[in-house]
């Protein structure tokens, strides 16, 4: 309950002097740093507009704000075994989650994702085995159970790929012959190497899924384009359209634009390879 209203205190509204300002809800970023962002570690952010050789290949997207590319580092096995102090704690434009501006001995600058409860001095370490605290990072199979963890690798020296949005985080359930069990965010159960990193820790920002955007502009600045519903098209457009007014779709389950089924399909492949490291499916 405690944990719920320190989330809730990151939340603040604006003085309602606007319909869109009177419901949206922002997060309280205060507690980040304000400083220079490293060129050598950002770069440009090509936009293409869900586009691919000038065709709509993704539709509902196009324009957005600006913004640069941040270099985070998701393996971190660099310098294993040297401890980074925290120089700061910074936005990201294009993740839900707070970055970490680290500093090795050697004076070189890198990002990580920031866990919950990181502050700036702060010392992590990345190793085969180290301290059990937060954003220290090691090899499944020295990490005691239980533990909350984050950035996971899916193969060794591969880099973090699962767990990796704002708030969420596994737990380390078992270590059996060269596989440890790991319940993740969806409460899928599936096998992952042993010597495979992880992070100790939540993913910081967990407010994040409490944003209310309350005006149609916020959701253009993040780069989403009005969608418009299939029953309101013409009949060559979608197979929902046409009819007299408001009809029906007239079609025994609901089809994309294609003509393809939807809502509910399953479209995982029936002979994927990693059906045999997945113990139990995740929950809807």
């Amino acid at each position: 309950m405690a944990k719920l209203k320190t989330v809730v205190k990151k939340l603040k509204k604006k003085k309602p002097t606007s319909a869109g300002q009177r419901f949206s809800e922002y997060i309280d970023r205060s507690d980040l740093n304000k400083k220079k962002i490293p060129k050598r570690l950002v770069k440009g952010k090509i936009q293409k507009s869900g586009r691919s050789q000038g065709q709509i290949a993704i539709r509902h997207r196009g324009r957005g704000a600006k913004r640069l590319l941040r270099e985070v580092d998701f393996n971190r096995t660099k310098y294993l075994g040297q401890s980074a102090e925290v120089l700061d704690l910074q936005y990201d434009p294009n993740r839900s989650a707070n970055l970490a501006l680290i500093r090795y001995p050697n004076k070189e600058l890198s990002y990580i994702l920031a866990p919950e409860n990181l502050k700036v001095k702060d010392k992590v370490v990345c190793d085969d085995k180290t301290k059990i605290s937060i954003g220290n990072r090691m090899r499944l199979k020295n990490i005691p159970l239980g533990i909350q963890i984050y950035n996971i690798e899916v193969r060794p020296n591969q880099g973090g790929q699962l767990v990796r949005s704002a708030g969420s985080s596994a737990v380390l359930e078992s270590i059996d012959g060269k596989y440890a069990q790991i319940r993740l965010p969806s409460k899928e159960r599936r096998l992952i190497l042993k010597e495979c990193f992880a992070s100790i820790g939540q993913v910081s920002n967990p407010a994040h899924k409490l944003i209310k955007l309350g005006k149609a502009g916020r959701s253009r600045l993040k780069g989403k384009r009005p969608t418009v519903r299939g029953s309101a098209m013409y009949p060559k457009a979608h197979p929902h359209g046409g009819g007299e007014g408001r009809a029906p779709i007239g079609l025994k389950h609901p089809k994309t634009p294609w003509g393809k089924p939807a809502f509910g399909v399953k479209t995982r492949k029936r002979k994927k390879y990693s059906d045999k490291l997945i113990i139990q499916r995740r929950r809807k």
